[in-house]
C-alpha cells in the first residue's frame, strides 16, 4: 500500500517560488504597475537551461507587459522593485533577456529542502493536487481472441503508469479492462474452437482460412473436449454459439489477466460489453438519442447517429439494417454507464490506428449532456519488434506474432516495462530484443538500477564501517559545499515537481528521463571524488551528511521507480 501525502508536507521549491511571485504581482498591483484581475491563475515557472542564468525563472513579465502597457523590461525592474520573499530564500533575482526574471535560491535552503525527502520517505514526490477527484483509466481492452501481443503491452503498460501517476498527485484512480465479447470476431473465435474440438474427435472437417489459425486454441480445444468428452461434435454451432464462446473467451481471459499480473499490471474491473445487451442498456441509450433526435432511421432502415451535429466528419450507424448493433453503439452505452458512475473524468488508452474514432465518442459523450472536456483519448503508437535486425511479423489469426507472454520471458518484466515508456506514448519506436537482453548499463533501466544498487551498496558498507544514516536533528548538511553535491540536492528536489509534470501530461516518459539525469549525476559525482572527497572518509560530519545525501537519492530513485512499476534491486 502507497504512503499517503501527510496534509502537512512543506511545499516543493517549485511551488514556494511560485509564491514568491505571486505575491511579488499581488504587490505590484497594489501599487499600480499592473492590474489585479491581470495577475494569471497559472504562472510561468521554469527551470531555464542554463546554469549560470539561475534556478529558476518566470516570463510572467512578458506576458503582461502588453496589459500594463509597459516594456516587458521596464515591467519587470518593478516586479524586482516590490519583490516579496518573506521566507528569505532568495540569494538574487535578475532580469534577463527582454524581460525574464531570474532567481537564485540561498544554498543553505537547498541543503535544509533535502530533510523533506527522509521526512516523507515513500510519500515523497506526492500531492494532493487531485483533491480526491475520482478518475477511471480503461486500457488494454484488447478482444479475447487471442494472447496478448507487444503492442497491447505497451498499452498496459502505459495505462498503468498513467493511472500511477495520476494517483501520486491526488487523484482517486481505478482501472479498468472492457471485455470485447460481443459481435462477428467472438463469433469466429467460438467457431474456430467448434472445428478444432470436432477435428479432435475424429470429425473430417475443413479448418476455415478466415478462422484463428493460432497454435494457441488446439490445447483449448483439448482442454474443452477433456471436460465435455465428444458429446456436442455433431451440435449446431449457430444454435449452441454462446456455449463455445464462453469457453473459449474464458480460457484465454484467464491467460491475459495472468500474463498483465506478471507485467505488474492489475484491474480494478474487468467490464463485459454483453452486460450493455444483457442489461438493455444499449437499447436503452439508443432509444433515448432517437427520441433526443440526434438517432434517426434511414432509407436502408439502419439508425444513425448524427455525429455531424457535434463535429464529426459523418454520421455513424449504430444499428444496422438488419437490426445488429455495431460496436459504435456498445461505446455509446459503456460511456454512458462510466460516467454515470460518478467519475470526474475517464480516460481512455487507444491504439494510434483509432485516432479516427476519436470524434464520434466526443461526439456521442456530448450527445448524452457530458461535457466531452471529461473525456480524454490517449493514443499509444504499436511497436515495431526487432529481432536480428528485422521486424517480427504480428497477426493474431495467421499465428505469426510475438506474444507478451514471449517477451517477458525473453527479457523480463522490469526491461520490458521500462522500454514501453521510454518514449512518449505517440510516438513510434522499435523494439529492439538483443539490447534488451543484454541487461547492461546502455539500457535506461539497467543505468537506473545499477544506480539504485550503488547507493544501496554504499549504505551497508558504510553501515559494515559503522556509519549509519544520521537522524534530522543530527546531520550537518552545510558541510556539502561540492558544486556536484549541490548540484545532486537540486536534482533530488526537482522530483515532485516532475511528478506533477508528468501527470498533467501523462507522459510517464518524463520520470524515465528525470531518472537518467539523477543517476547520471550521481555517477559522475561518485567517480569524480571516488579517491579524494569520498563519501565516507575520516572527516565524520562530511561523512554523515554524504549517507545522508546518498539515503536521500535511494528514496527518491526506488519512488520514482515504483512510479514505473519498475523494481528497485539493492543489488546487481
Amino acid at each position: 500500500m502507497q504512503s499517503a501525502l501527510p496534509a502537512s508536507a512543506p511545499p516543493e521549491m517549485y511551488r514556494r517560488i511560485e509564491a514568491i511571485v505571486r505575491a511579488t504581482l499581488e504587490a505590484c498591483a497594489a501599487h499600480g504597475l499592473i492590474a489585479l484581475g491581470d495577475v494569471p491563475r497559472d504562472l510561468s515557472i521554469e527551470k531555464p537551461k542554463r546554469k549560470e542564468h539561475g534556478d529558476f525563472a518566470t516570463t510572467t513579465c512578458l506576458t503582461l507587459a502588453k496589459a500594463a502597457r509597459k516594456n516587458p523590461r521596464e515591467l519587470a525592474a518593478g516586479f524586482l522593485l516590490h519583490l516579496q520573499d518573506p521566507e528569505g530564500i532568495l540569494d538574487a533575482a535578475e532580469i534577463a533577456g527582454p524581460g525574464f526574471v531570474n532567481f537564485r535560491v540561498r544554498e543553505p535552503v537547498w541543503r535544509e529542502s533535502l530533510k523533506q525527502v527522509a521526512i516523507l520517505q515513500t510519500a515523497y514526490g506526492r500531492s494532493h493536487e487531485g483533491a480526491g477527484k475520482r478518475v477511471l483509466v480503461e486500457f488494454v481492452s484488447a478482444n479475447p481472441t487471442g494472447p496478448l501481443h507487444v503492442g497491447h503491452g505497451r498499452g498496459a503498460v502505459t495505462g498503468d503508469a498513467v493511472a500511477s501517476l495520476l494517483a501520486a498527485v491526488g487523484y482517486s484512480v481505478d482501472r479498468e479492462y472492457y471485455i470485447n465479447d460481443v459481435g462477428n470476431q467472438m463469433n469466429i473465435l467460438g467457431r474456430s474452437l467448434f472445428v478444432r474440438y470436432q477435428q479432435l474427435c475424429g470429425k473430417d472437417v475443413p479448418f476455415p482460412e478466415n478462422h484463428y489459425q493460432g497454435g494457441y486454441v488446439l490445447p483449448i480445444a483439448e482442454a474443452f473436449r477433456a471436460k465435455v468428452g465428444d458429446s456436442h461434435v455433431d451440435d449446431d454451432y449457430e444454435t449452441n454459439r454462446r456455449f463455445f464462446t464462453d469457453f473459449i473467451k474464458d480460457d484465454i481471459l484467464k491467460g491475459i489477466e495472468k500474463d498483465l499480473e506478471r507485467l505488474g499490471v492489475r484491474f480494478d474491473r474487468w467490464f463485459s460489453e454483453r452486460s450493455l445487451h444483457d442489461a438493455g442498456r444499449l437499447q436503452k441509450v439508443v432509444a433515448d438519442l432517437e427520441a433526443a433526435g440526434t438517432i434517426t432511421t434511414d432509407e436502408a432502415g439502419r439508425k444513425v447517429f448524427r455525429t455531424t451535429l457535434f463535429g464529426d466528419d459523418e454520421d455513424r450507424v449504430v444499428i444496422r439494417e438488419n437490426g445488429v448493433p455495431t460496436y459504435f453503439a456498445a461505446d455509446i452505452a459503456y460511456h454512458q454507464e462510466k460516467f454515470e458512475r460518478g467519475y470526474d473524468l475517464c480516460i481512455d488508452v487507444w491504439g494510434a490506428d483509432h485516432h479516427g474514432y476519436i470524434p464520434r465518442v466526443k461526439a456521442a459523450v456530448q450527445a448524452l449532456g457530458i461535457d466531452p472536456g471529461r473525456l480524454e483519448i490517449l493514443l499509444y503508437q504499436f511497436v515495431s519488434l526487432v529481432e536480428g535486425g528485422e521486424q517480427v511479423r504480428m497477426s493474431t489469426r495467421t499465428g505469426q506474432f510475438e506474444t507478451l507472454e514471449d517477451l517477458l520471458e525473453d527479457v523480463g518484466e522490469d526491461a520490458t516495462r521500462c522500454t514501453f515508456v521510454m518514449r512518449k506514448s505517440d510516438s513510434q519506436f522499435e523494439f529492439d530484443l538483443s539490447q534488451a537482453r543484454t541487461q547492461s548499463e546502455d539500457h535506461p533501466v539497467f543505468y537506473v538500477q545499477y544506480g539504485h544498487a550503488r547507493l544501496c551498496q554504499v549504505l551497508e558498507k558504510a553501515k559494515r564501517e559503522g556509519h549509519g544514516v544520521p537522524t534530522l536533528d543530527s546531520v550537518d548538511l552545510s558541510v556539502l559545499v561540492l558544486e556536484e553535491e549541490l548540484d545532486l540536492i537540486k536534482k533530488a528536489l526537482d522530483y515532485p515537481f516532475v511528478v506533477s509534470s508528468a501527470a498533467s501530461v501523462r507522459g510517464p516518459h518524463h520520470i524515465v528521463f528525470y531518472l537518467q539525469e539523477l543517476i547520471g549525476l550521481f555517477h559522475t559525482y561518485y567517480s569524480k571524488y571516488a579517491h579524494t572527497e569520498k563519501v565516507v572518509s575520516a572527516d565524520l560530519r562530511k561523512t554523515a551528511a554524504r549517507l545522508f545525501l546518498c539515503d536521500a537519492l535511494r528514496i527518491v530513485v526506488s519512488n520514482a521507480l515504483a512510479l514505473l512499476g519498475v523494481s528497485a534491486p539493492e543489488r546487481m
